[in-house]
């Protein structure tokens, strides 16, 4: 369904309106923004298209970003795996989050760097997602390498509603949003439940998630005022990924698990501030997260008595906040927009732990250690109006971290710090009011483990271990178009390419650091959306990338690339209040080897969406993995253990399954 909302002017600031040039931001079913944005691969997602897209998950938000792809390998509970632009992202690396002026990704996490858990976030309070592919803009730094993304919390709901949801394996959850006028602002509540026991044949996950939050805005000539307090707490159970011997022997099924004692809890509290005046934007946050993980990848491999079962433990309390300024030059006859910011973040890691376990039981301390990491940033920005068809844009970031680690292990303890000086720059060329090129070109980084950072004695062996740099460099550029028919058609194509000082990080699950090679990629991204009437619409995303590390070798494959994402989609709403959505997902052959001799199948799953609206009331059926496809969302390679096997293990594809066909109905009361 075609739904677009015409905003004149400066929803989107640009030096181009300086030059008294009228634009037109355009929300609507996955429309870019000519000329608005320095990137050909940006753009903004808006809540209905949040809203009719079927979803397993609430992470799988980001999907709707052409050419990302959303998995999962362990428990509900647990931050998903993320795939974009050739990178395993793992759980977040390389790739920014952020809501409401906050960040997501953790540093020093005790699972994974960047660690990004979405599961706090209820859709329903999301206004738009904005992104960028690359790292192209000022106000991008950390684990920006591959891109970013910016959830907007809503301001204005368009409606206050109560949602339940009911389906397979014990699927519940219960939804409330609403809002009320309070002195001279708005006070908006929301909250969700949801349980849910999985497919799983030996597991009941038992997910038992509860989020709330509670937002006053209030808007006045004088500027937009924002308080947001948002509260998430979850536990689960978890079927982990297993190896594939174990089902071609009969030991398991598919939906299996070798260790029933799996999983975990996680809460974010958060308490934050947003004001946004003129010329000046500002932002304070302070968090209290903490998570408590039980896994189990190896079985009997390291520990043949007691089992491989490990706990990884995270409590810290972030703080920061942020400055933006823009105002206006001239530079001879030359508009200028200037956008002058600094940025400031701690994370006071009071336990970031990594325990040996069994049945959840405590065996023994592998490392445990308390982190303070500091980062500081400043940003310069400038956009020239060069012409009324040309504009150019150019940037420089300055960031500095600082990290001391207070571990278990003296050897282990120690000061680190870095700074990195990145420059970015841009070219946009409307070349009709419908078509527009870029040229960009961006470094940025990714901050890797403090704990990585002062490491000289490995936890397990207790051998020598080299450190890793704190921030690793990344350099990338990009060439693209993008045409733009209001009435029937949207297409846009980048040309990429990235390069990575090093693959290198702390491997949470062992406590110690993992030797990898600087990487190079590029790619080519395609996307396509066609309205072929008011009522109907198709959209097809793919993107193709190659990815090496920087080896004079045959071992020169990047584990975990992705060398093919594609997406493609129909909305029709066939009658005045039906609305149907039919969406395919395809994830090409993953590389699980460095040598190329690995690889895992591919990966091809159909939703679908059918939802009946009145004025007051929604009903909405959801048919998730409409084929029923036995694809797998994770495949690892590497060595295990099973009972009666050698001691140096069997070295096979571990993998996670895609969950079974599953139908979920979902009933929503508007007010």
């Amino acid at each position: 369904m075609k739904k677009l909302c015409l905003i004149i002017s400066c929803l989107s600031c640009s030096t181009s309106t300086l030059a008294n040039i009228e634009k037109i931001t355009v929300y609507g079913h996955r429309t870019d923004l000519i000329g608005e944005s320095i990137s050909a691969s940006s753009g903004i997602i808006g809540q209905a298209e949040i809203e009719n897209r079927p979803m397993l998950r609430s992470s799988e938000m980001l999907e709707l970003i052409p050419g990302m792809a959303v998995t999962q390998h362990s428990g509900s509970g647990k931050a998903n795996q993320y795939f974009i632009r050739g990178f395993n992202l793992d759980h977040g690396t390389d790739f920014a989050t952020n809501i409401d002026g906050m960040p997501i990704n953790m540093r020093s996490h005790g699972h994974g760097q960047g660690y990004t858990d979405l599961n706090f976030i209820i859709p329903e309070t999301i206004a738009t997602v904005s992104y960028n592919k690359g790292s192209y803009d000022a106000r991008q730094g950390d684990f920006s390498t591959a891109g970013s993304a910016y959830f907007h919390l809503t301001d204005n709901p368009k409606h206050q509603q109560i949602n339940f949801s009911v389906g397979e394996d014990n699927y519940l959850r219960a939804v409330g949003l609403g809002a009320i006028k309070l002195a001279n602002g708005t006070l908006i509540g929301a909250t969700e439940w949801q349980g849910y026991d999985g497919p799983w044949q030996d597991v009941e996950e038992n997910v038992n998630k509860k989020n709330a939050l509670l937002r006053f805005t209030n808007q006045s000539k004088k500027g937009n005022l924002s308080i947001t307090a948002m509260a998430y707490d979850n536990s689960w159970n978890s079927a982990d990924q297993i190896p594939q011997r174990a089902v071609d022997q009969g030991i398991i099924s598919e939906l299996g698990s070798l260790d029933e004692t799996l999983g975990g809890s996680s809460s974010r509290y958060s308490l934050s501030t947003n004001w946004q005046g003129q010329n000046l934007s500002a932002n304070a946050y302070i968090i209290d997260y903490e998570l408590n993980l039980y896994s189990n990848f190896s079985y009997l491999l390291n520990d043949p008595i007691n089992g491989d079962q490990f706990n990884q433990r995270d409590n810290r309390t972030i703080s920061g906040g942020a400055l933006n300024y823009q105002f206006t030059d001239n530079l001879g006859v030359i508009p200028v927009n200037h956008t002058f910011g600094v940025e400031l973040r701690n994370d006071n890691v009071s336990k970031v732990g990594l325990y040996n376990t069994q049945a959840r039981e405590y065996l023994s301390t592998v490392r445990e250690d308390s982190v303070d990491e500091t980062s500081y940033a400043a940003y310069w920005q400038t956009q020239l109006s060069l012409s009324q068809q040309l504009e150019a844009t150019v940037g420089v970031r300055y960031d500095y971290l600082d990290a001391q680690v207070d571990s278990d292990n003296s050897l282990n303890s120690g000061d680190a710090n870095d700074d990195l000086l990145g420059f970015k720059a841009s070219l946009t060329y409307l070349f009709t009011e419908n078509v527009a090129g870029y040229a960009n070109w961006g470094q940025s980084y990714h901050s890797n483990d403090a704990r990585g950072a002062t490491i000289t004695q490995d936890p397990v062996s207790l051998e020598a271990t080299d450190t890793v740099d704190l921030l690793v460099k990344s350099e990338g550029a990009e060439v693209g178009m993008r045409y733009f028919d209001e009435q029937q058609f949207n297409f846009s194509v980048a040309l990429w390419w990235l390069k990575l000082d090093s693959e290198l990080l702390f491997v949470g699950d062992a406590g110690n650091t993992e030797a990898s090679d600087a990487s190079k990629r590029y790619g080519l991204e395609l996307s396509a959306y066609y309205w072929l009437a008011d009522t109907l619409s198709l959209d097809a995303e793919a993107s193709f990338t190659h990815s090496r590390l920087n080896v004079d070798s045959q071992n020169d494959r990047i584990e975990g690339a992705v060398p093919v994402v594609a997406s493609a989609g129909v909305n029709w709403q066939f009658a005045q209040q039906w609305q149907t959505s039919l969406r395919l997902r395809h994830i090409g052959k993953r590389m699980l080897s460095d040598d190329g001799s690995k690889r895992s199948e591919p990966l091809t799953v159909v939703n679908g969406l059918v939802a009946y609206q009145q004025t007051h009331w929604k009903a909405e059926l959801e048919l998730l993995n409409l084929f029923n496809s036995h694809d797998h969302d994770i495949d690892y390679y590497y060595a295990s253990r099973l009972a009666g096997e050698p001691t140096e293990g069997v070295e096979d594809n571990h993998f996670h399954p895609i969950e079974p066909r599953t139908v979920r109905l979902s009933m929503s009361f508007l007010f």
